[in-house]
């Protein structure tokens, strides 16, 4: 494994085991929102870590890597939802719902690996209010997408979008955890 996959791994753990234990709170209830529900949350989250980045503190005992993790898994929410579209079930049991989130990481995770190959990891050189940047874009996008009831004529649509918040996100906190460690 090379050093961006085992970072990689590590925040997705991260990720997945605050998911399973919000589950276990929570359970599905996250089921009742619509897709533009959950891309508001996930502007929310964005706006808040761009508002903590220009003001260089936050009022709320929490900073970035919360609002960051919490993209990830509203984002991974998404795209269970998108492929639940038709499904009325509202609870998922708790072993389906963990497949469900590893599919959609796995899948996530092939992606960044087929767009790092042809990057050549230009995100490294990036810096994170960069990508807090680029991820609010994507967000508009998707708000857009989601207003043509999903028609696109040239653009990827709304699971692209998702899944390249994902590892943007990824990669900030990757980014954040270096500088951590550098302090």
């Amino acid at each position: 494994m090379n050093q961006t996959e085992i970072e990689y791994r590590h925040v997705i753990k991260i990720c997945q085991d605050l998911f399973e234990k919000k589950n276990k709170d929570y359970g599905t209830s996250w089921r009742i929102l619509r897709l533009p529900s959950i891309t508001d949350q996930i502007f929310i989250k964005a706006q808040r870590i761009r508002t903590i980045q220009d003001n260089g503190f936050s009022r709320v005992d929490e900073g970035e890597v919360p609002e960051f993790i919490g993209i990830i898994n509203y984002c991974v929410m998404a795209l269970i939802q998108a492929d639940l579209i038709n499904s009325t079930e509202f609870e998922i049991p708790f072993e389906q719902l963990k497949a469900m989130y590893i599919k959609q990481v796995v899948e996530v995770m092939e992606l960044l690996f087929n767009k790092n190959h042809d990057y050549g990891e230009a995100w490294r050189d990036m810096r994170v209010g960069s990508m807090t940047d680029i991820i609010l874009m994507k967000l508009f996008r998707i708000k857009q997408i989601e207003d043509n009831q999903g028609k696109t004529l040239v653009s990827e649509g709304i699971k692209a979008g998702y899944q390249d918040i994902i590892n943007y996100a990824i990669f900030c906190l990757i980014k954040l955890g270096q500088a951590q460690g550098q302090q």
